[in-house]
């Protein structure tokens, strides 16, 4: 077999060796974090109620007074010994101002404040973050959004033993789910928010946050004020929490929580162009990165479409022994990757992915590319 391989060969299969090896080590070194955190965890005792810190949980709505009617009540009963919920009304020009009086009126731990109607900055929701912090009681805060549901009565309890990883921590980083429809989109939405998810909290919990959701957030009041805030990011819509994680972590002051009561579920975008603009606002804020960040999470794309590429090459130029090896390389990391992440998905109660996984791997990086490249030529455009 090697006597039938030519130099094109083995030089085209070197290189796809080397990547799919690469690709292999991603996997197994980040996105196995569900499991390897719940295999730690799943024997250790939680923390008693009189060692549990008091919490205030802030929510930011606009124009929520539906989600609030379906969501807020998952939040008022929990089953945690102190904690407050506070909502800060972002100028909604909708009912959310009448549910939250009604709910007032019914919860003692609910305080409500707002940002004015009148207020005029690029990204309210940083400035009504910052209202909500400024109003909190307590020095542990848990952010969540308004359309978010906590997926058992448990959630603040299995955030807040984050914060006994270590007495370092400062920031403990959640995952923030999707409901699952039966529909493309939402398959492509969950695997997506997936990957990315376990990937951030994999790259945490080896030492490098880059980082997290608003959707499940927790982090102490005096990091938010000893670090200014959103000070310097204040003039992007987006970044109120990838921004703010990827400024004020490090390797000791971080912690994941993956188990399923500490999840937050919310509703996917039902079409293709609310999810895009979804993306795109998303992305807008990944250039203000740390180098050292965008340099990490750039290499898997990179190696994958590399992998994809030399796949194609081989079976262009490549001898018959030459293809089925690199057949048999794309097998490896095909069955690698379905087992990782639907192990992943298994132990945090999501959806399972077939072979559509393939579709999902190749389209998503090109997608994200796409909205890169065109954000850089908008922004050059309008410069000159």
């Amino acid at each position: 077999m090697l006597a039938a391989l030519s130099h094109i060969d083995y030089c085209l299969l070197g290189v796809l060796l080397l990547i799919c090896c690469y690709q292999c080590y991603f996997y197994l070194r980040y996105l196995t974090i569900a499991s390897r955190w719940q295999r730690r965890h799943g024997s250790e005792q939680p923390m008693a109620d009189s060692e549990l810190p008091k919490v205030s949980v802030v929510v930011c709505a606009r124009n929520e007074h539906i989600n609030l009617q379906d969501y807020l009540h998952t939040l008022l009963t929990q089953d945690y010994p102190c904690y407050e919920v506070i909502v800060v009304n972002d100028g909604s020009e909708d009912d959310t101002q009448t549910v939250l009086e009604r709910y007032t009126n019914q919860c003692k731990h609910l305080y409500t404040t707002f940002v004015p109607h009148e207020a005029r900055v690029i990204s309210s929701k940083k400035l009504a973050l910052t209202i909500g912090i400024k109003a909190a009681n307590y020095d542990y805060l848990l952010l969540t959004d308004a359309d978010c549901r906590p997926s058992s009565r448990l959630w603040i309890r299995e955030m807040m033993q984050g914060f006994a990883e270590n007495e370092q921590t400062e920031v403990v980083l959640g995952y923030g789910a999707y409901f699952e429809k039966k529909t493309l989109l939402s398959s492509l939405i969950s695997y997506d928010t997936l990957f990315i998810a376990l990937q951030y909290l994999g790259m945490a919990a080896a030492g490098h946050p880059y980082m997290g959701v608003g959707r499940n957030l927790a982090y102490k009041r005096d990091t938010f004020f000893r670090n200014d805030g959103f000070r310097g990011m204040l003039g992007e819509r987006a970044g109120d929490d990838d921004l703010f994680v990827n400024k004020v972590t490090d390797k000791r002051n971080t912690a994941v929580v993956c188990s399923r009561d500490s999840i937050t579920w919310s509703a996917p975008k039902t079409t293709w162009q609310e999810w895009l603009h979804q993306k795109r606002r998303h992305l807008s804020v990944s250039s203000h990165y740390r180098s050292s960040s965008k340099i990490r999470i750039g290499i898997e794309p990179l190696t994958r479409g590399l992998f994809y590429a030399l796949l194609i090459a081989t079976c262009i130029f490549g001898g018959a022994y030459a293809v089925g090896f690199a057949y048999m390389l794309w097998w490896l990391r095909l069955v690698l990757q379905l087992c990782v992440i639907n192990t992943s998905a298994h132990r945090l109660g999501t959806r399972l992915f077939g072979i559509e996984i393939v579709a999902y791997d190749i389209v998503l990086p090109l997608i994200t590319s796409w909205i890169l490249i065109s954000q850089r030529w908008r922004k050059r455009s309008i410069y000159w």
